[in-house]
């Protein structure tokens, strides 16, 4: 059997400081993060579900706590590059520690385990996965319940799990497809405080099976005029910005014709940083800074199958 190292990156046990971080600084996607809070709650720790139900529905058999029951824990992130989805989800378990009051703790899964195409290999490379979060959800429950969950992010998912309807897939990647089928049913099966977390810029491309099985799909989009003016006012909190200034820059980040409107990151990652260079170390940022740069800089490309 392959060992951890082999397998995953080094474990990160949540919260820490620069997961809190990286999650609180994603401030456009607060509807994504309640929703998910909800969902990961429930997976993770189901007996909240039925605590519930005793609550505002005493003495009823409820079939829909059955349907809960049958999910598979698996959410797939999609959306275009710079939209947040793997931001989010090596950070989200931050927030589930704070409300189940239990440690997280995230693997991320190498994109080795796709091995060199040997027969069989990438098969045994994504078995072995598997039985290690098996093996190490056995100790995260005891007699009082569940004591920590544990988080897997799979980041750029349709390289391991491409859908098996593609002519042109290999026998072996078909056999990988079926392998990761079959661990995520097993979770499912042993109802172990584990989420699966896929991260993918071609939800298309995804395997149907797998995506018939996800407990839930989230979609990033780019920021709306509401949200980059939300991330903006944020990452401008300390610089005095006019706040006309602060509306054309919502404006000129936003889509218009054929250019599409910034990423999460294009805000975050270049244009504030962008503004702060250009400046320093003589003087502080101005408005007329940020506006120039706003209309020089061009937002990342729309990702496509050929990008």
């Amino acid at each position: 059997m392959s060992s951890q190292d082999d397998l995953f990156h080094p474990m990160i046990e949540l919260p820490e400081p620069t997961r809190q971080t990286r999650y609180d600084r994603l401030v456009g996607l607060d509807a994504v993060k309640r929703q998910l809070r909800k969902e990961a709650v429930l997976l993770a720790d189901p007996e909240r579900l039925h605590t519930w139900a005793r609550h505002h529905h005493p003495g009823a058999d409820l079939a829909a706590l059955q349907l809960f029951a049958d999910r598979a824990p698996l959410f797939v992130f999609a959306g275009d590059v710079g939209s947040g989805k793997s931001a989010l989800a090596e950070s989200f378990g931050c927030d589930l520690a704070e409300q189940l009051d239990l440690p997280v703790y995230l693997y991320r899964l190498k994109l080795a385990t796709r091995g060199s195409g040997l027969v069989g290999e990438m098969t045994a490379l994504i078995g072995d996965a598997f039985s290690h979060l098996h093996e190490q959800d056995r100790r995260a429950r005891d007699a009082r319940g569940v004591n920590s969950v544990l988080v897997l992010v799979v980041d750029e998912a349709d390289a391991l799990v491409q859908s098996r309807e593609a002519q042109q897939m290999h026998h072996e990647d078909r056999a990988g497809v079926d392998a990761f089928l079959a661990g995520v049913d097993s979770l499912a099966g042993a109802h172990l405080p584990v989420l699966v977390v896929l991260c993918t810029n071609r939800v298309g491309a995804l395997d149907p099976a797998l995506m018939r099985r996800a407990a839930a799909t989230f979609i990033f989009a780019r920021p709306s005029d509401q949200q980059r003016r939300t991330v903006l006012t944020h990452a401008l909190h300390g610089i005095t910005v006019r706040p006309d200034t602060l509306d054309k820059l919502v404006q000129l980040t936003g889509p218009s014709g054929d250019r599409p409107g910034y990423t999460f990151s294009d805000l975050t990652q270049r244009l504030i940083p962008a503004a702060i260079l250009q400046v320093f170390p003589d003087g502080p940022v101005r408005d007329e800074h940020l506006l120039t740069l706003a209309n020089e800089l061009a937002p990342s490309p729309v990702f496509t199958e050929r990008s």
